[in-house]
């Protein structure tokens, strides 16, 4: 009994370590399979906000001469709106890109931390409220093209300067990535 109980442990002990170096090893691979995934999925995302900044720069300066133009004609009661938007540039949407965190939210989101999951989400969230704003001003633009009464005018400044806010809540939620990386 005993030369059976020393032969199992023979046995058994050298397949023991074996799976376990086995297991160790898999686990070191799918680590560093993850390193490698996230770290493209972080140059990805940092290119994309990096884009989305320079487009919402360029989206504010439009909607600042709209504005700018809006309070220049607000008093004309011959100008309809219509021409007082083409005048001040139109109404622009910032292209705010979200493809990667959009990639990384269906697979691997634990691998990320969570104040920058949740700046990301906030970026997300930020776009369609934007998305939003944009086109309840083009149906406001539209439904009062010829409109020239001065409350009209400030109806519409006003959801411009809700979505130069919009914008800028989702710049600041792209400051906090950038200090949190260079933590």
């Amino acid at each position: 009994m005993k030369k059976n109980i020393k032969y199992l442990v023979k046995e058994i002990i050298p397949i023991t370590i074996g799976i376990l170096i086995a297991l160790f090893i898999n686990n070191w691979n799918e680590h560093q399979k993850d390193k490698k995934y996230l770290n493209k999925i972080l140059t990805s995302i940092n290119e994309e906000l990096a884009e989305t900044s320079s487009s919402i720069a360029k989206s504010k300066l439009r909607h600042q001469t709209l504005i700018d133009t809006l309070d220049a004609n607000l008093l004309d009661d011959k100008i309809p709106l219509l021409q007082i938007v083409s005048l001040g540039g139109g109404i622009s949407m910032p292209s705010i890109k979200t493809n990667s965190w959009k990639a990384i939210s269906g697979s691997k989101i634990e691998l990320l931390d969570y104040d920058f999951v949740s700046s990301l989400a906030n970026i997300e969230e930020g776009k369609e409220i934007l998305k939003s704003q944009a086109e309840n001003a083009m149906n406001f633009i539209l439904t009062n093209a010829e409109e020239t009464s001065k409350y009209k005018k400030m109806v519409l400044k006003i959801m411009i300067m809700d979505m130069i806010d919009n914008v800028t809540d989702i710049e600041k939620e792209i400051e906090k990535i950038d200090k949190q990386k260079s933590l």
